[in-house]
């Protein structure tokens, strides 16, 4: 097992890692743009409204993005299993 194997594991690794936290996050930042514009607009000045809608937008983009995280990440936990042999020999 090289370094160079190692690093190309660890990308990968990062790779997924950033493709199933991206829609989450993304989700999160529109819905906080969202209620904070709302919270300028009104002058509420309320600093827990925005974390219910947060979290029912993150919980909404995990049902409906769920089944192709689910893959993704099975995919690369196959992909990587399936390397091992060729890992250590």
């Amino acid at each position: 097992m090289t370094s160079a194997t190692v690093m190309e594991l660890a990308y990968q690794g990062m790779k997924v890692t950033l493709l199933l936290a991206t829609p989450l996050l993304l989700a999160a930042l529109l819905v906080g743009l969202i209620v904070s514009l709302f919270q300028a607009a009104t002058q509420i000045n309320e600093m827990t409204l925005s974390f219910i809608p947060k979290i029912l937008a993150v919980f909404a983009v995990l049902v409906i993005a769920g089944p192709w995280m689910l893959g993704v990440i099975q995919d690369f936990t196959r992909q990587l299993f399936a390397s091992i042999p060729g890992l250590i020999g």
